[in-house]
């Protein structure tokens, strides 16, 4: 049966990365990567390899921290995953109420993001804030980053190759951009109008997935994207 939390996952990153509170910013940051103006020639090269060290270093934290999960759930009884999906269906869901701008969480309206002065770029340097980025970064990722990580704490013994999954979700748009800089630059500030809806639609999505969560009927999405004969 097609197991629908890895699409749900893979979908979460590549929205994570379109998130309004990242994808503005992202000319600057290759630009920053490559220590000069991101439309150069001369520096796509190093644009992309130090967008694939970045990618590298947020991949390996939610490696580590997917593997850590699958080691502590896989062995709970079912009658604890049940309680963790409902627990978790909930959580999601006020993440989803949150992102659509009708509750509070000030957990999620801190920023975690750090200053470097005085260092010039490098592949470590870039790695290094790909590690940080997975620490944490600004409230509309925070909502769909923690329900990534709700839904691997309610699939006892996936956590790893969600968060896997995730990671590449999130991980090759990075890519395509580092590898297509100066179009990607110009998408950027085409879409900058549609952002203004981004957390509405993304609320709406994580509060049906909370339901679907919390009620044990993720199901319904395999379902729903594949054909009948590939569910039997």
């Amino acid at each position: 049966m097609a197991d629908p939390t890895i699409t749900i996952v893979f979908v979460a990153g590549i929205i994570s990365f379109l998130s309004p509170c990242i994808l503005p910013l992202i000319p600057g940051f290759l630009a920053y990567l490559g220590g000069t103006s991101a439309g150069k020639k001369h520096v796509r090269l190093k644009i992309f390899l130090n967008s694939v060290a970045f990618v590298l270093g947020f991949s390996l934290i939610f490696a580590l921290l997917g593997l850590l999960l699958t080691t502590v759930l896989e062995g709970i009884s079912f009658a604890v995953q049940t309680w963790l999906s409902r627990i978790g269906g909930i959580v999601i869901m006020l993440f989803a109420l949150y992102l659509l701008g009708l509750i509070k969480l000030r957990f999620l309206e801190r920023e975690h993001k750090f200053k470097v002065k005085n260092f010039s770029v490098s592949y470590i340097t870039s790695f290094i804030f790909g590690a940080a980025f997975a620490v944490g970064w600004s409230p509309c990722v925070g909502a769909i980053l923690g329900s990534v990580f709700t839904l691997a704490i309610t699939q006892a013994g996936k956590a790893f190759t969600l968060l896997i999954v995730y990671s590449l979700g999130l991980g090759i748009p990075f890519l395509l951009v580092g590898l297509f800089t100066t179009q990607a630059i110009k998408l950027i500030n085409k879409s900058k109008n549609a952002l203004k809806y981004f957390n509405i639609v993304v609320g709406v999505l994580l509060l049906i997935l909370g339901i679907l969560v919390f009620t044990n009927k993720l199901v319904i999405i395999a379902s729903f994207f594949f054909p009948r004969f590939l569910l039997n």
